[in-house]
């Protein structure tokens, strides 16, 4: 593997001079290695840092997609290691792959349509394939496929052109990587050396990330994934803050996340919520404390991250509208995932929930976008969000026609439906109002405005 002196340069400047050695020892492997612990300072966001967050924060809707070499196998993501193949034989998968339909075009094009306003996109996942050109590994997208083609950079120039913002998706672990440390997972895959050998695997990352903040424009975000493979092993040290450093030294307004499960560690400028919405924790990923950083749930469209030939049970628009609603109504965002298939086109079922998500937020998109959860906290019914005086109710499931909103002693200058703009009736009581409505609604989402 080759490195980087340059990039090593880089990173000693993100350190303070005090550095302590200490021996850390894998659970799962027996394996001790020294890594290097140095004093950071604690993490200061810049106001480009800052105005990034604002963004993130009002954009409220993204599209997440999983899309490797494990799309041929047509069995999701995590293929390589649920079947324990040889990552020797996987790798060959590399030289049959040939998406010959991708058009970043077309993607940027109906993503855009749906409303979104981001995408995230997987540029290393577990398997270790990397789909962008990269200089610290031949196995890649450009090098090692006869498709030969930059499929990141492509995306890059067409989200410019279309005025979407683009975050990459990098794991922290790797199942094809023999200098990879083992963790609890991808333990199958044949690769000869638990112990693995972490300084050239993390100059690795580190030379990646680099490449992917100074090649490919302005990045909304570094989304990573995979702290967690070592939780068996505690003392595990995956040097954050010095990665955090090189990032925001390279591309101070590019805010990181990471999907580690627990509260945000310093450095960290988004905080990330899987198959739940912020303070719930039905899959049993979530039930982390909910921060003060900007809030990001994500979620699949159907049940698998990748690409799943025999996964058609894609939500529904109404339920996908319902989450995105939630989710703003939590103070979070959106971030729906879509598997894209081997041949490179996105499936057309989620292509018609796209539209159909458009479609809705043509409507109400300044419900949505812009806003931050609303005095109303989230109830069985609905929820709020709001943009300075001006209250959203979001109606979603009410089996009445009047509904109580405590609001406190707040003046209500006006109600009204947010698309008829009929007058609502408001009634004072003890701790609130009571909004009467002509009938128990039975829309997708019944949005009342309410006017401070």
């Amino acid at each position: 593997m080759r490195h980087n002196i340059y990039l090593a340069a880089l990173l000693a400047l993100t350190m303070q001079p005090c550095v302590a050695l200490a021996a850390t020892a894998d659970a799962t492997t027996g394996a001790t290695y020294a890594v290097a612990t140095p004093k950071m300072q604690p993490y200061v966001p810049t106001e480009e840092n800052l105005k990034s967050r604002e963004e993130f924060q009002d954009a409220k809707f993204g599209i997440f997609l999983h899309w490797g070499l494990y799309s041929m196998l047509a069995t999701g993501e995590w293929t390589m290691t649920n079947r324990n193949l040889n990552y020797k034989e996987y790798a060959k998968l590399a030289s049959g792959f040939y998406p010959s339909k991708f058009s970043a075009r077309e993607w940027v094009s109906a993503i855009k349509a749906s409303g979104a306003k981001y995408i995230c996109i997987t540029s290393r996942h577990h398997e270790g394939f990397s789909m962008f050109h990269s200089k610290y590994t031949d196995y890649n997208i450009v090098d090692a496929t006869p498709f030969r083609r930059d499929i990141l950079k492509e995306l890059a120039e067409e989200c410019e052109a279309q005025g979407i913002r683009l975050h990459f998706y990098y794991s922290h672990i790797d199942w094809w990587r023999e200098d990879a440390v083992w963790g609890r997972t991808g333990r199958g895959t044949g690769r000869p050396n638990p112990k693995g050998d972490w300084k050239s695997y993390y100059t690795f990352m580190n030379n990646q990330i680099t490449e992917l903040l100074t090649n490919y424009g302005k990045v909304g975000a570094i989304w990573f994934d995979g702290w967690w493979d070592q939780d068996e092993n505690p003392g595990f040290d995956w040097q954050l803050p010095q990665q955090y450093a090189l990032i925001h030294r390279l591309q101070p307004g590019c805010l990181i996340g990471n999907n580690h499960h627990v509260t945000p560690f310093d450095g960290e400028d988004i905080q990330i919520f899987e198959r739940d919405l912020p303070g719930e924790n039905t899959a049993g990923l979530s039930g982390q404390a909910i921060s003060r950083l900007p809030l990001e749930t994500c979620e699949t469209m159907n049940g698998m991250w990748g690409y799943k030939i025999n996964d058609q049970e894609y939500k529904s628009a109404k339920t996908l509208i319902h989450y995105l609603v939630n989710a703003a109504g939590k103070n979070a965002n959106l971030l729906m995932n879509i598997g894209p298939q081997p041949n490179g086109e996105l499936p057309a079922i989620a292509v018609d929930r796209l539209r159909e998500m458009g479609e809705w937020l043509k409507t109400y998109g300044e419900t949505i976008y812009g806003t931050r959860g609303g005095i109303v906290a989230p109830h069985a019914w609905g929820v709020t969000t709001q943009k300075d005086n001006r209250l959203f109710v979001h109606i979603l499931n009410l089996t009445d026609k009047a509904l109580y909103l405590p609001i406190g002693d707040r003046k209500v200058r006006k109600a009204f439906d947010y698309v008829t703009k009929k007058p609502v009736k408001v009634q004072r009581c003890d701790g609130g109002v009571i909004m009467s409505l002509d009938s128990v609604p039975d829309d997708i989402d019944k949005v009342i405005e309410i006017n401070f």
